[in-house]
């Protein structure tokens, strides 16, 4: 057995404007294992299974998990610690879902257990269930069936937010004339449903684009072509590519390439 395994578990159909994804890692050594988590501008549900797992912000502020947190949209990387025969599963919400079943999106850099959004303690009973059960895929099904009774329908904004795709357009203004309201109306209800706006989305989708060119080239073991990157990916310059991987990973684009097993991709 690997000394720390991990696995993306994709959604039925019905749950896929809900959830991305989820993801499971395990620590099967005899040491704790320390990993990077890249930004995912979601906010996750994090269940912990075996010793407290951990969590340290680029302020080294450290959060112990015990059973079950959320926190999110994850702006900036992070390093997670896992012990030894520790476990965590994790529900990635998708675009608004996250206010579709809190109805409110968390504050930024808040650390929090979902018992105490919804002032009752089916979190800590969902655990329990889930600790019980032995097959990840499992553990999946029986959280997607709980959310379910939670769950409101996305409105249409929303839902155009969602699915807006042209990157030579401005979604806040296209969505706006398209629904009839004003430009402002659907930057507030993106912030309020989304935890962000559109131009932090559009920033940090383009650094996804350059990450994901990078993992493609090493993968094939080619020489990572930093002006190609700059060029496909509309960074003005190099230094500008450099701010943004120090603005959300705090190293260099070179530090990455070093650094790159250690560095979890939710996204890939």
């Amino acid at each position: 057995m690997s000394e720390y395994t991990q696995l993306r578990i994709s959604v039925p159909e019905e749950f896929k404007n809900v959830f991305s994804h989820f993801y499971f890692a395990k620590n099967n050594s005899e040491k704790a294992v320390t990993k990077i988590l890249l930004p995912t501008y979601q906010t996750i549900l994090l269940f912990c299974f075996g010793e407290n797992a951990s969590l340290t912000t680029k302020e080294k502020t450290t959060i112990c998990i015990d059973k079950c947190i959320t926190f999110g949209p994850i702006r900036q990387a992070f390093e997670y610690t896992l012990p030894p025969d520790t476990s965590i599963l994790v529900a990635n919400f998708k675009d608004d879902a996250f206010y579709r079943f809190f109805g409110k999106v968390m504050a930024e850099k808040n650390f929090v257990n979902p018992d105490d959004l919804l002032n009752e303690n089916c979190f800590t009973d969902l655990w329990k269930e889930l600790k019980n059960i032995y097959s990840v895929e499992k553990q999946v099904e029986h959280i997607l069936e709980f959310c379910k009774i939670y769950l409101q329908h996305q409105d249409t904004v929303s839902r155009l937010l969602s699915s807006f795709e042209n990157e030579n357009l401005n979604p806040i203004k296209t969505i706006a004339e398209q629904t009839r309201q004003s430009e402002r109306n659907i930057q507030i209800k993106q912030k309020e449903q989304f935890g962000y706006s559109s131009k932090e989305i559009s920033r940090y989708m383009r650094f996804l684009k350059a990450i994901k060119i990078i993992e493609k080239e090493t993968e094939n073991n080619k020489k990572v072509e930093w002006f190609s990157i700059i060029s496909e990916c509309n960074y003005y310059d190099q230094s500008q590519l450099i701010h943004d991987f120090k603005h959300y990973l705090q190293i260099s684009p070179s530090q990455y390439l070093k650094f790159q097993e250690d560095i979890c991709n939710p996204r890939s």
